[in-house]
């Protein structure tokens, strides 16, 4: 999730049980935990620009890691609530925000290494996206509530209108992840991989992706409570063959960063069709019924021996825009 989402849900669970004379410095110290485990943002090499994605969402948001984390935490907070606050109850309350940083995170998309280090495994949920300004303008109301009035109730409905927003996204995702197969099946296709998600900003317009016979399929699917759903048939490509492709170059550094990136990827590698010599992440696109990746790789094949370059292809043209906004209000073509 964004910063300040993570910071306001951790200073709301940092509230929901501290006592009124000490209101503020338990929602500081929580919110201070909440985005400090973001900050593996700054772990990076320019040499190897893939570093930063393994990196981000690994050991910092680890169960394992949450009390060294919370340790951490209260030691940059605790000069700034030390007049409220004693040792042991900033550690407790940097605990308490600096636990929600991986588990928030979970319900989103790209992965979460929850098991570190016993599993580089990534777990997701995919049932909110990064940014939902719904989802975060009600944690804002609430905890704003409980931080003016000093009441830890608004605090718990803090918490409330948390887990009531996910568990409407669950069943938003539940409902898409039917639609999408009953749309394969219509196809005579044999999903082997399906990844379903809202797109950006909303839990009405959501994006499948599955893969059947070596090919990458897009389904956009718009879904407003007690009405029929309204799908959008997407576009279609292969999926890449990668280790076929580049046998020639195995055991050198372009062909592990292939492997490295692949991973990172679910192994859902597609070629940018906008992009020369550009591998993508086919599970993310501008909208949801597009095969065009967010990201990728450059591969060089003449510097096998140098690390491959990582970049972002967002194109958020007034086009685009406009298409988006079409397919979230039920204009687009289905």
């Amino acid at each position: 999730m964004d910063p300040v989402t993570h910071g306001l849900i951790g200073a709301t669970a940092s509230q929901a049980f501290a006592k009124k004379e000490i209101f503020h410095a338990a929602a500081f110290t929580g919110f201070v935990s909440a985005i400090l485990a973001d900050l593996d943002i700054f772990l990076f090499s320019a040499s190897d620009p893939l570093l930063n994605l393994e990196m981000h969402r690994q050991f910092t948001h680890s169960l394992i890691f949450i009390p060294v984390g919370a340790l951490i935490a209260t030691l940059l907070s605790y000069w700034f609530v030390k007049k409220h606050l004693t040792v042991k109850e900033t550690y407790l309350y940097s605990l308490a925000g600096y636990a929600t940083a991986g588990i928030t995170d979970y319900f989103t998309s790209y992965g979460v290494q929850l098991f570190w280090p016993f599993t580089d495994q990534r777990f997701s949920l995919d049932i909110i996206s990064v940014f939902d300004p719904a989802f975060t303008l009600g944690v804002i109301i609430l905890t704003g509530m409980a931080f003016f009035k000093r009441k830890k109730l608004y605090a718990w409905y803090g918490l409330g209108w948390v887990m009531a927003y996910l568990t409407f996204g669950f069943v938003q995702q539940q409902r898409a992840t039917r639609i999408a197969e009953e749309v394969a099946s219509s196809r005579d296709h044999t999903i082997t991989q399906l990844i379903v998600k809202p797109t950006i900003a909303n839990q009405l317009l959501w994006s499948a992706r599955y893969v059947a016979d070596g090919q990458l399929y897009a389904v956009g699917i718009r879904l407003i409570p007690f009405s029929e759903p309204i799908i959008y048939e997407g576009e279609q490509v292969p999926i890449l063959q990668w280790k076929e492709e580049f046998r020639a170059y195995r055991g050198t550094t372009l062909y592990q960063d292939i492997e490295r990136f692949s991973k990172l990827s679910d192994g859902i590698l597609i070629k940018h069709p906008d992009h020369e010599n550009v591998i993508g992440d086919g599970r993310y696109s501008m909208l949801p019924t597009t095969l065009a990746p967010l990201w990728g790789i450059e591969i060089d094949t003449t510097r096998p021996s140098q690390h491959v370059e990582f970049g972002t292809y967002r194109d958020a043209n007034p086009e685009v825009r406009q298409a988006f906004m079409d397919l979230l209000f039920g204009r687009g073509l289905h």
